[in-house]
Order: C-alpha cells, then sequence, then structure tokens
C-alpha cells in the first residue's frame, strides 16, 4: 500500500501547533506496515536549505488564468520520504498563514495551489491512499474527484473551528467551476469553505478524537457545519491521537535538563533548577498552549488573583496578543508565584512539562490534545476539562474502569469549578505516594501512534476494499 500523506506543517520543519507534531508523527508509524510519503509545502523560513534537498521534479500547474512553476524536493528521514513543494506564492512568506489582512487573505491561493500540487504528484506516482489533514489539503479531495484518481481520499479534520473560508469573487482565480458552489458542495453563507470539500468528496473523514467525532454533529461544536456533517456521518469515524514517544521520551530526552532514571521526585527537582520559578516545596501548575479562549486559558488569567494566594507556582508557556496576554503579563509583574513565557519555545516546553506537578488543561473545546498525553508520558498530572479528546484520554482518579490515563477531570467548565480543581490538585499534593502511584501508572500507558496508526490502517484496507468492489 503506498500513501500520500498531506498537510501545511509538520515538525520539526515548520509548526503552529499541534498538527506539526501528528503530521510527522503519524506518518513515520504508518510506515513501519506501509510505504509512506510525507507531503508539505516549503516554506523559506525553515531550516533545511533547498540546495540541501534532491530535486525530483518541476511541474507548471495552469488555473485561474495563470500559470505557477511547481518544484518538488525530496529528503528521506527516519525511513520515511519526505516531500517538499515549492512555488514562489506558496514558499516565499515569512509566515506559515500570516496575520489578518492581505497577506491572509491570499492563502486561499497559496493552499489551492498546493492541494492542485498533491493530485499532480499523486496522478503521476500512482499512489493508493491521499491522506489530506485540515483545510489547507482539503480541496485535494475535490481535484482527485475532478481528474478521476485511482487513489482513494482520507481526510482528517483536526480542527473543525478553522475552516479555511474566503469571498465568493475567489472562485474563478482558484480555477473552481461555479458548478461547486452549492451547499452540498463549497457555499457556506455565501462564502467559499475549504473544509467542506474535504467533508464531501474524500472517501472518508475522520477526527483527531472519538468523542469528537461525535460533539461535532451538534450545535455546540459543529461550528455551523453540524448539520453538513450529519449527512456525511456514515463515511465520519474519530480516532485518537497520539504522540511520538521517540521524542517525549523522558529517559532520553536531550532537551531536559536532567533526564529520568529511577527518582521521579529527583527527576522533576533537578529539571526545576534551570527555570528558577519555582521553589521545590510548592507545587508548580503550568499551562502550554495558544493564548485563546478555545483553551480556556481566559479562565485562568481572571483567577491569578486567587492562585496568587495560594501556596503554588503557575507558570503560563504560549503565543498570544491579545487581552489574556496582558491580563497574564500583568500578574507576572504583580505577583511572585505566576509567571508568563510569551511565545513559543520548544526547549522550554520539554522542561516545564518534566519540572511541573500539574497540567492544567480547561479547554472549552479540544478535538484531541496532545498537551495532556505529553504530561502523563513525563509523570505530570493533568486537569482538564471533560470534552473531545481530553475525555477520552483523561479519566477521573477514581475510574477503576479505565484502562489507561487517570487525572482531575472537570465536568462543568466554570471559574469556580476549574479553581476547585486545583485546590483538590493542591490536596493531592500533600499525598506524595498517591500522586507518585498516580503518575506511574500514567506513564506505564502506551499513548504512541501505534494504537491509532493501526486503526488507520484498517481505514486504509477498508478503502481499498471498496475500490475492488
Amino acid at each position: 500500500m503506498k500513501i500520500l500523506f498531506c498537510a501545511s506543517e509538520a515538525w520539526p520543519w515548520a509548526k503552529s501547533g499541534g498538527l506539526a507534531d501528528v503530521a510527522y508523527a503519524l506518518p513515520k508509524a504508518l510506515s513501519q506496515s506501509a510505504g509512506v510519503t510525507l507531503m508539505i509545502p516549503w516554506y523559506r523560513f525553515m531550516q533545511v536549505a533547498l540546495e540541501s534537498l534532491e530535486r525530483l521534479a518541476d511541474v507548471t500547474l495552469s488555473f485561474g488564468g495563470h500559470a505557477y512553476a511547481v518544484t518538488y524536493y525530496r529528503q528521506q528521514k527516519e525511513g520515511m520520504e519526505v516531500l517538499f513543494v515549492y512555488s514562489e506564492l506558496l514558499s516565499e512568506r515569512d509566515y506559515l498563514y500570516g496575520p489578518p489582512g492581505t497577506a491572509y487573505e491570499e492563502n486561499d491561493l497559496r493552499f489551492a495551489l498546493f492541494s492542485r500540487a498533491i493530485v499532480a504528484f499523486a496522478q503521476s506516482a500512482r499512489y493508493d491512499i491521499l491522506h489530506l489533514n485540515d483545510w489547507h489539503t482539503a480541496l485535494a479531495a475535490l481535484f482527485a474527484r475532478e481528474r478521476g484518481l485511482s487513489a482513494k481520499t482520507l481526510f482528517t479534520i483536526h480542527n473543525l473551528a478553522f475552516q479555511g473560508v474566503f469571498a465568493r469573487n475567489r472562485l474563478e482565480l482558484l480555477g473552481i467551476d461555479s458548478e461547486y458552489f452549492h451547499m452540498e458542495a463549497l457555499e457556506f453563507y455565501g462564502r467559499i469553505n475549504f473544509m467542506k470539500a474535504g467533508i464531501a468528496f474524500a472517501d472518508a473523514v475522520t477526527t483527531v478524537s472519538p468523542t469528537y467525532a461525535k460533539e461535532i454533529l451538534t450545535p455546540e461544536f459543529g461550528c455551523g457545519l453540524e448539520g453538513f456533517l450529519r449527512k456525511h456521518r456514515a463515511k465520519l469515524r474519530g480516532i485518537r491521537n497520539g504522540i511520538d514517544t521517540d521524542v517525549f521520551d523522558p529517559e532520553h530526552d536531550k532537551m531536559l535538563a536532567c533526564r529520568l532514571k529511577r527518582s521521579l521526585r529527583r527527576f522533576k527537582v533537578c529539571n526545576r533548577k534551570p527555570l528558577q520559578i519555582a521553589e521545590n516545596t510548592l507545587p508548580l501548575f503550568i499551562f502550554i498552549g495558544r493564548m485563546t479562549e478555545q483553551k480556556g486559558v481566559d479562565l485562568l488569567a481572571s483567577l491569578c488573583g486567587e492562585l496568587a494566594q495560594l501556596p503554588l507556582i503557575f507558570a503560563f508557556l504560549g503565543d498570544g496578543a491579545g487581552e489574556i496576554s496582558r491580563q497574564l503579563e500583568a500578574a507576572d509583574r504583580k505577583y511572585g508565584n505566576i509567571h508568563y513565557f510569551r511565545g513559543y519555545d520548544e526547549r522550554l516546553a520539554h522542561r516545564l512539562y518534566a519540572a511541573a506537578d500539574f497540567l492544567v488543561m480547561p479547554s472549552r473545546f479540544e478535538p484531541c490534545g496532545l498537551n495532556q498525553m505529553i504530561a502523563m508520558r513525563y509523570g505530570t498530572l493533568p486537569i482538564v476539562h471533560k470534552t473531545g479528546g481530553l475525555a477520552d484520554t483523561v479519566h477521573a482518579i477514581d475510574n477503576k474502569e479505565v484502562a489507561c490515563g487517570r487525572g482531575i477531570v472537570i465536568d462543568k467548565l466554570t471559574p469556580e469549578d476549574l479553581l476547585k480543581a486545583i485546590r483538590s490538585a493542591l490536596a493531592l499534593y500533600q499525598k506524595r505516594e498517591r500522586l507518585e502511584a498516580l503518575n506511574r501508572f500514567n506513564m506505564a500507558c502506551d499513548f504512541s501512534f501505534a494504537g491509532p496508526a493501526e486503526a488507520y490502517l484498517a481505514c486504509y484496507r477498508a478503502l481499498q476494499r471498496k475500490k475492488r468492489g
């Protein structure tokens, strides 16, 4: 089986969020059982020079009255073929997606071009499966159908909140026939919706957790597409994400100040020292992620006054330019036990996971979430809101029926319940043996991509059987 796995970003080359981690770790796991090629755009901010890559092919893609020169480059990494797509429009930018404004508006054309490059390559290389991820590659499902590709398409929704919605008057420039501008295809309240193309024209659709696959069929989580998704629910299923356990490995992680040997407590104390933010006698709570309301960090920011009075240290790490970040910066200046590291630093993130006692994830919705699985891998107990993938991976401490993943679970997300959960964590911190037993239990759980990869392979095989039939 030959699989072409396509995404707009993949770690370690380009990363804005969890999609990048999945887009590397899942193909890597799949490559143990199938022939996998990962395809991503090349961006000029990448740390890999085009001159260091093998130049594979040059093509010209013509649509919308324009011709675009595209070059494919190849690299081998960890037994997997990686293809980089270069085109001036797509690649010569200092950003992945850009800020709102003119630069952002060209993303429809950039990623329509990437989707056409995917299909053009798949047509020449004869893949069995095109695995497309999020709105940036969704049009490839439509273009593959138009071209009559023999490959079956699987489209994964990583976050339904980001759909790639653009003005109707861009249809001609994108080379998309107006016959697709109706509510059963691309039309979305008078605009073009890329995500709908993936849902409508792919042979199978997945989300990144089973619970999220159910949630997006409801108005609360469907982001305006719940009715459309219900029409396509026969081809929809949820497969939990995993993490790359080679990258997130407390025993061998080179980003840490100290690696885990025997004592979990010593491991945490040792990794705290370089941070210079925490007394070893106080529990360290962390939040890592985007400073957005989706992540519920606005609730934490509103509680900083109360958190400052508790016997704890709280560290925030993440990008943001709005009111939430301003609140956290003010709290950092005002309170000695609250710290905000603005921006994103991969090394610091690893060290925070290793040093912390508790990770707080009060997400209002969470398609899967990787942070909670990474935290458990490093012996850090998660505090989560029961939603999406968090509900699938973290279960109440006293739930003896689950095979893996325990933490403090918030059923109703309010500031009061969030503060109550943090107080429960402080009480648990005083029961050191109990806390360590829970952490050791979580550390033994398999949150790798081995299981999810098998589930995806089963999907691919089912699509192949349907093709033969």
